[in-house]
């Protein structure tokens, strides 16, 4: 992952206005540049045979497009007409199956998880309209060697691009009927439209299915929200073409990259890392242990929060924040120290205050003050609590107390300016 600070906040935006497959999403990031080898050799790590990658420029409509295609070895996708991706001519598999298959390979834990939410919404999906286990049950959909190259494809050339914001605008489903599997039915497909609940969608004069389950799937997985384009400068545009040829329409589905502008004040904002972990089996015991532990690995901040989680088991959610390079060395801690079986990680930035001490005298002894600048002017400050916990415990007076007296000593002492003082005794 990136983890670069830039001037401004990167953004992902894609537009289904001719629908979305798998092979329309990697053949536009593939046009934004993301090498074909670089794909290849990542999806390498995955125990899949009996395939080949292909990209080529096309145009359609008029638009100049990469058309992504999985070509198998024992099957030649030209010799059909309509979606590049013909899944019936590969062995089936399980979503159980697939999981495991991800969940054991090389690839990047974000990849892996990723991937795998993609399937098991997919899994989800096919489960509640035939009711049946979304474990066991074979589905075409998702189980095709071409599937899983597009899946887990798509989330090795999103994590290129990372850290970055996820928008997309409506999707058009397409109207009409498509055959399917199981019959002829009105498009989108069942499992398509079961994946783009909450999702806005529509319909145009353009016929047939134009969004497909997978299509669906990664928008369902990938997408922090829906929408209008937002404000941006735009650093780079790609189109990856579908299959077919629309008549009066282009049919690409367009990513633009591009950046939001920031406050000036957010340039200078850290890149830094958050780990989550969710456990509702762990003695609460280990939990100062652990605090312990990652402080003094170089935890920037952590904290507990009450969840609730399956089987209705009340549990906790870690919050882990720290600076990404040492996001490796603490994950490894929380596995090895608490009962979780997986950690989540995703890049963010930070902007902090410029801080720095001064010390006042009270009743009580001296006490710091910690003070937090914006622009150079102060905005906040705070007593230090171990300072004044100390001072308590050595009075026999309340905290609160020895804290509002150390409050009270330094806006006695503020002026104009103050905030640019020179720090005092202790300060850090």
């Amino acid at each position: 992952m990136k983890g670069d600070v830039q001037a401004s906040a990167k953004i992902i935006f894609i537009e289904p206005f001719a629908g979305i497959s798998g092979d329309m999403f990697l053949g536009a990031f593939l046009d934004l540049g993301l090498s074909l080898e670089t794909l290849e050799n990542r999806l390498g790590l995955l125990p899949l045979t009996g395939y080949r990658l292909a990209a080529r420029r096309v145009a359609k409509s008029g638009i100049s497009a990469t058309k992504f295609e999985v070509l198998s070895e024992t099957h030649d996708h030209e010799a059909h007409p309509g979606h590049a991706h013909h899944d019936h001519a590969h062995h089936e598999r399980t979503f159980r199956e697939i999981r495991r298959m991800i969940g054991e390979s090389s690839l990047s834990p974000w990849v892996k998880e990723k991937a795998t939410a993609a399937f098991a919404k997919l899994a989800a999906a096919e489960g509640r309209i035939h009711d049946r286990d979304p474990e066991e049950v074979h589905f075409h959909e998702i189980g095709a060697l071409d599937s899983i190259v597009d899946i887990v494809g798509a989330m090795i050339a999103v994590e290129e691009q990372l850290p970055a914001a996820i928008v997309c605008a409506p999707v058009n489903v397409g109207q009409g009927t498509l055959e399917c599997r199981h019959g002829v039915y009105p498009a989108p497909a069942p499992a398509a439209l079961e994946l783009l609940r909450d999702i806005p969608i529509y319909s145009n004069a353009l016929r047939g299915e134009l969004t497909t389950p997978t299509g669906a799937a990664l928008l369902a997985t990938l997408v922090d929200r829906f929408g209008e384009r937002p404000l941006m400068k735009v650093r780079a545009v790609g189109y990856g073409a579908g299959t077919r040829d629309l008549p009066h329409a282009a049919n690409v589905l367009r990513v633009t990259v591009g950046e939001a502008p920031l406050p000036a004040e957010a340039r200078t904002a850290e890149a830094v890392t958050v780990i989550e972990a969710a456990v509702d089996d762990m003695n609460p015991q280990l939990c100062g242990h652990l605090f312990d532990r990652l402080l003094a690995a170089g935890a920037l901040d952590l904290y507990l929060t009450p969840v609730q989680m399956k089987k209705n088991r009340p549990g906790v959610e870690l919050t882990v924040l720290c600076a990404s390079e040492k996001a490796h060395d603490l994950g490894r801690l929380i596995l090895a120290e608490t009962t979780t079986l997986g950690i989540r990680y995703r890049p963010e930035r930070r902007w902090t205050l410029e801080r720095h001490f001064e010390t006042v005298a009270t009743p009580f002894g001296q006490i710091r003050i910690k003070i937090g600048l914006l622009d150079g002017e102060r905005v906040n400050f705070a007593p230090e609590y171990e300072d004044c916990r100390r001072l308590a415990a050595e009075s026999g007076r309340p905290l609160k107390e020895i804290m509002s007296a150390a409050a009270a000593a330094f806006l006695a002492r503020e002026r104009p300016g103050a905030a640019e003082a020179r720090p005092g005794p202790g300060s850090g």
